[in-house]
């Protein structure tokens, strides 16, 4: 097995070949790359496959033995400093790679379809497979030399990816809100890296956990610790920042703005985890500081409500999700806190899967509703404009409920076990986390099924039919010179056939390039139905490697197996698993907590005209029941929170930047009218001097003796006057 470790080193440069090759080809001879288009798609795929086929492989004999294998290169610059290069496989990276390269497959696999009508296809494919190759080298580091590198190779294809279709002032904006948001972050990580480095004088891990621990034990120094703590701290600024937690997390929301895919893989499962990664990969040097875990569970439900409660109102479906998966990421953050490693990454697997099946879900809806409202993502996203597609996309509504059930906590999917693990856990640690934390657990369900009511059940709301199924006087101006719908009559315009073959810059709408005009959405292609139908049966079943118990000489927690010896601060014993009672006790109490969610979302959001054609009978309660002005503003304000981001992006935009913009224009200010003012005026001050001179200088001896016979008069004159 020790020959297979040698050759680790390929796994973070197979999928390199594909953005490199792709580059030349473009530049070299364009016409035949984009002609072989669907070759490098298929090339991306098989690459990753291979990653996942050696990852995999690697971490099989792990299960049994928690092997750790490092290889390095020395290179060095002098006697004083050297560099080493190399990997590093234990538990942590096969669980992350494994975890990039099948996602990564699937979401390779679906934007050969979805991204089939754009015209950056092959800038698209080049992009992922040179973010899956950063993403690889980042969990394969063996210092934190390597880790910083990688993660700002990761950082610049988010830029690239999230502004992918950068002719759009919003795609734009938002890609630079992602970049400038992490260079905060990303610096704080670069300070806590040469902090540590300026202590403990070596970045490789094993060197710096043993020296750190070492410095904190058995130095009583103050000023030290506090040094060091400061540095530690620095170190989870960065990891707020990529994994979008409080107060870091306003670039997520926004990054949507980038195609579905990206959102799939990037921002639910690979990018986003990566400040998790960082944590857990450092968690000997967190844990031994116990005020910076303390923070790091703050910050870690902060973020679960936060990110609950900007979920609530949300109309955009991608957005939604994206606020989710912020909220998610925060009981992973704090499930950290609290110590509990082992959940902390359970969750970060089942969650990763549960959402890149909803967002992929998300995007074949928004697939279909192209065909009716055309490239719009204020539309083709609306929630308000959707509803009434589970008779159209129905393989794609049971994958959604599917994701929607996990992500609820529903037995027996995945989220399920790991996150009733982070709760229980979170009863130990503290009665107040605990019950902000269930309490989240009922929003999530009441958000989630929140996006499933509006976007499935009900009437298609994009034709603008009323409670009682009757059309009325309302139309939809499609985009691009498509003709209006009108309702009045039961006369329908069809496309306009100019529309179907219309090419906006770099994105090709072949969506209307068919004989068939659609006025109800369609199902999307195998191509997309296959990832979704995979990530499902993962949804189902990946729950299984960490269930929490062992009845019988039944072994079923692979995980703790996998990641022996985990640390726990709160089961010191961990080996010893709870029974059955013990475990259905602690989950009742949760799953009931979600299934309340749920019903609350039915209540309110399961359209009556689904039962009930008509409203007179709903009216006439309505008159009777008592006014409710109080609890009416008490859901208006919990609207315009949720709405509106919790005001957190207006603060930044009053106090941040404008606050910049105002200092920016005060330099300049001081630029232009001191500081080149000043050096103005001396050049204009000598002109006046020469010019002066220059009558003075008219090269005649005779005025060259009169000036200096005056002038020695002169002189001679103010010392006979100064000596009386």
């Amino acid at each position: 097995m020790e020959h297979t470790y040698q050759y680790a080193w390929i796994i973070p440069f197979l999928p390199l070949p594909i953005p490199m090759l792709l580059g030349v080809g473009l530049l070299l001879f364009p016409t035949a790359t984009k002609n072989l288009r669907r070759m490098w798609s298929f090339t991306s795929v098989l690459l990753l496959s291979i990653v996942m086929t050696f990852s995999v492989n690697l971490s099989i004999p792990q299960i049994n033995s928690s092997s750790i294998y490092q290889y390095v290169w020395s290179w060095t610059i002098n006697n004083d400093f050297s560099l080493e290069f190399g990997y590093l496989i234990d538990p942590l990276t096969s669980i992350m790679s494994i975890l990039i390269t099948t996602v990564g497959i699937m979401v390779l696999i679906y934007s050969d379809n979805y991204m089939s009508h754009d015209q950056g296809y092959l800038r698209f494919f080049a992009y992922m497979s040179f973010f899956n190759a950063s993403m690889l080298g980042l969990v394969t580091s063996s210092n934190l030399i390597q880790i910083y590198i990688f993660w700002e190779l990761v950082g610049m294809c988010s830029y690239l990816l999230i502004g992918f279709w950068f002719t759009r002032p919003i795609a734009a904006n938002a890609c630079q809100k992602a970049f400038v948001t992490n260079r905060v972050g990303d610096f704080g990580l670069l300070l806590g890296i040469l902090g540590l480095y300026w202590i403990t004088g070596s970045f490789e891990f094993r060197d710096l956990f043993e020296i750190f621990n070492n410095l904190i034990y058995n130095n009583n120094n103050g000023t030290n610790f506090l040094f060091v703590s400061l540095c530690v701290l620095f170190l989870f600024v960065g990891a707020v920042a990529k994994s979008a937690q409080f107060p870091l997390h306003v670039w997520l929301p926004d990054a949507m703005e980038g195609p579905t895919p990206i959102s799939a893989l990037i921002h639910a499962a690979t990018m986003v985890a990566a400040g998790i990664f960082l944590l857990a990969r450092l968690f000997p040097l967190f844990i031994v500081i116990p005020y910076i875990m303390s923070l790091i569970s703050l910050i870690g439900i902060i973020t679960i409500l936060l990110g609950a409660t900007l979920a609530l109102a949300q109309k955009d479906i991608k957005r939604s999700l994206a606020y989710s998966t912020m909220s998610q990421l925060g009981y992973t953050m704090l499930a950290l806190g609290m110590g509990s490693y082992r959940a902390a990454l359970f969750h970060l697997i089942t969650h990763a899967y549960s959402k890149a099946l909803l967002f992929l879900g998300s995007g074949s809806i928004i697939h279909s509703m192209e065909a009716i409202v055309g490239y719009s993502p204020d539309k083709s996203q609306n929630m308000v404009l959707m509803g009434g597609l589970t008779k159209h996309v129905p393989i794609t509504k049971n994958t959604f409920l599917l994701g929607t059930l996990s992500l609820c906590g529903i037995p027996p999917l995945a989220c399920f076990w790991s996150k009733d693990e982070i709760l229980n856990d979170s009863w130990l640690y503290s009665p107040i986390f605990a019950i902000i934390a269930c309490l989240t657990a009922g929003l999530t369900a009441f958000y989630m099924f929140r996006i499933y009511l509006l976007t499935f059940e009900g009437y298609l709301n994009v034709h603008c039919k009323n409670y009682s199924g009757k059309k009325v006087a309302c139309s939809i101006q499609y985009l691009y010179g498509v003709k209006k719908a009108s309702f009045f009559s039961k006369k329908v315009y069809r496309l306009d056939a100019n529309v179907r073959k219309m090419t906006r810059p770099l994105i090709t709408i072949n969506q209307f390039d068919n004989k068939n005009t659609f006025l109800y959405p369609q199902e999307s292609d195998n191509t997309m139905l296959f990832p979704l139908f995979v990530l499902a049966l993962f949804t189902l079943f990946v729950g299984a490697i960490g269930i929490p118990f062992n009845q019988e000489r039944v072994y079923f927690d692979i995980l703790s197996k996998w990641l022996n010896p985990a640390t726990n601060l709160l089961h010191k014993n961990f080996n010893n698993h709870g029974d059955w009672y013990e475990f259905f006790r602690n989950a009742i109490f949760s799953v009931s907590i979600s299934y309340f969610g749920i019903f609350l979302a039915s209540l309110l959001y399961n359209p009556v005209y689904s039962s009930l054609k008509d409203l007179d009978l709903i009216n006439s309660l309505a008159k009777k029941v008592p006014k409710r002005t109080f609890w009416d503003k008490i859901i208006n304000k919990v609207y315009n929170w949720s709405y509106n981001r919790g005001y957190i992006d207006a603060f930044y935009e009053t106090s941040l930047t404008k606050g910049i913009r105002r200092l920016a224009e005060l330099t300049h200010f001081f630029d232009e009218r001191v500081i080149e003012g000043i050096t103005n005026g001396v050049g204009v001050m000598s002109f006046f001097v020469g010019e002066s001179i220059k009558y003075v200088g008219g090269g005649r001896i005779s005025s060259y003796l009169f000036l200096y016979l005056s002038s020695v008069s002169i002189l001679l004159l103010i010392s006979y006057f100064l000596n009386q």
